[in-house]
């Protein structure tokens, strides 16, 4: 599922060039160094926080529309430097791309075709990976 979240940027202007990134529909802050890097750091913190609520069983907040967003309630607003701007994330792949830890699982099949497949040289593990995201729909 991708969302466009509205994040609140704001410049401290420092030697850094600092870029402080309020997330207020997730109730999240983090920091980034320029722009470029500000856009990757919300869209982690984004990702990050929505697979964690996944993780707990909790729904995910739905964006706000940009417009809602008041800059005079940002964490920063004192700073008087700051603008909104929508960052997407699609929480499926952000779970692909951060959640690659492997867990080890017990597969019985049969003698004869474990054999078979340690005389072809074949991968039981890849296998049944390839063939568990075919069956859950999922392009690798």
């Amino acid at each position: 599922m991708k969302y466009a979240y509205p994040v609140i940027f704001t410049r401290t202007e420092d030697e850094k060039d600092t870029i402080l990134i309020e997330v207020p529909d997730l109730e999240i802050m983090t920091e980034g160094f320029g722009v470029a890097d500000a856009i990757e750091m919300a869209r982690d913190a984004i990702g990050l926080s929505g697979i964690t609520l996944e993780d707990m069983s909790e729904p995910i907040p739905l964006p706000r529309d940009i417009n809602e967003i008041d800059l005079k309630k940002s964490e920063f607003a004192s700073a008087e430097k700051s603008y909104v701007s929508l960052v997407d994330v699609d929480f499926t792949k952000y779970r692909k791309k951060v959640d690659n830890k492997m867990v080890r699982k017990n597969v019985t099949i049969p003698n004869w075709l474990n054999k078979a497949a340690e005389k072809e040289k074949i991968n039981v593990s890849k296998v049944l990976q390839e063939a568990l995201m075919e069956k859950i729909g999922i392009v690798h």
